[in-house]
């Protein structure tokens, strides 16, 4: 009696397809602050640095270029993470008495 009878792996085994991963990027969303006549700009200088991480000199030139332009992108996030931003800082306007108005659109 032989003392060999382990099982031994067979390597003939071939994928009846080639599989084919087609991954993309996720698309980017553009988080753009409308500029209205109530909220004011101090509030969108802390909203830019509580949620955006803004540093102070930054986000003043964001603001004052948000209210010279009617408009401006704040940030460029996968639609997730623009989604929950623009969520935070509507909560966080509204919370405080502010109707700003905040946009998501597809980046390029």
């Amino acid at each position: 009696m032989s003392t060999d009878t382990a099982i031994k792996p067979r390597n003939d085994t071939a994928l009846k397809h080639d599989p084919k991963l087609n991954i993309q990027e996720p698309r980017m969303f553009k988080v753009i602050f409308v500029n209205d006549e109530s909220t004011t700009m101090e509030f969108i200088i802390e909203c830019l640095k509580s949620i955006f991480r803004y540093d102070e000199e930054t986000a003043h030139a964001k603001t004052v270029q948000i209210h010279e332009e009617g408009s401006g992108v704040v940030a460029v996030y996968p639609f997730e993470i623009a989604e929950q931003k623009g969520i935070e800082a509507t909560v966080l306007a509204r919370n405080n008495g502010f109707p700003l108005q905040i946009k998501l659109e597809v980046d390029g």
